[in-house]
């Protein structure tokens, strides 16, 4: 008799879902968790690289090093959350990866190297953003004859921090390119959503390319990145309410 039931008894179902669609096992859960954590990532990333654009307005006078002296506490939260935006870019890339990785293992990794890359450059800006701070106190204590040396220092400085952005962005459109690509195959979330995800992306890659051979800052193109930043919202409010489709999540052998 206990044979028997063995032999009928049902199998246990593949990624914790049941019969119903419903929870169950660790799969789930970890996929869940995953969900849960890029939302939070996606917020958090996209929120601290809006708030530390306040900081742009200072570093576009010709006054800017005494500007930079004058609003040290404006700089020093502008360098901070360019911080917070790198190690958020890449935490998305890699909370994503255990999930897209069934799908495509060398998109989910390209994703992960790209936002790395993203999130150096990031951090090279906010360096050299706070490199100024240090450069506006010494002009602003400088004799007429020195004063014209650090401003170069300055000058340069600040090339360094446009440049270190623009690559950041280029690397972050080709990295989110990589994943928004696998949602859409995978159908993970709702096609309109990826889909979303891949133009905001191509309009962000317009931005890149026009901020290159005008040599103007990539974020004074505001209508072309407006539509990702605002698809990364709704997409992290998707993923925090309603987590990964639960129809996608059937094994896949990785390509």
């Amino acid at each position: 008799m206990t044979n028997t039931r063995l032999a009928t008894r049902e199998p246990r179902p593949a990624f914790g879902v049941g019969r119903h669609g419903g929870e169950m096992g660790t799969g789930m859960d970890s996929n869940r968790r995953t969900a849960l954590t890029a939302g939070v990532l996606f917020i958090v990333a996209t929120a601290a690289s809006l708030l530390s654009s306040a900081v742009e307005p200072v570093l576009t006078r010709t006054d800017y090093l005494t500007r930079v002296s004058d609003n040290a506490n404006l700089v020093s939260a502008g360098g901070l959350l360019e911080i917070v935006a790198a190690g958020t870019s890449v935490g998305i890339a890699i909370a994503l990866y255990p999930v897209l990785k069934r799908w495509s293992a060398g998109m989910a990794l390209g994703s992960v190297v790209f936002r790395t890359i993203e999130a150096v450059m990031y951090t090279a800006s906010a360096v050299s953003l706070l490199s100024l701070l240090t450069v506006g106190q010494l002009f602003a204590r400088a004799a007429t004859a020195e004063s014209a040396s650090v401003q170069a220092i300055g000058d340069a400085l600040v090339a360094v921090r446009q440049e270190s952005v623009l690559a950041g962005v280029f690397a972050f459109a080709v990295g989110a390119l990589m994943y928004y690509v696998v949602f859409y195959r995978s159908r993970l979330i709702p096609r309109w959503l990826s889909g979303w995800g891949i133009a905001g992306v191509l309009l962000m890659l317009v931005a890149c390319l026009s901020a290159l051979f005008t040599r103007n800052p990539v974020t004074s193109f505001t209508i072309l990145i407006l539509p990702i930043a605002v698809q990364e919202m709704v997409l992290a409010v998707w993923l925090i309410a309603k987590g990964f489709s639960s129809s996608a999540l059937q094994p896949i052998k990785p390509v």
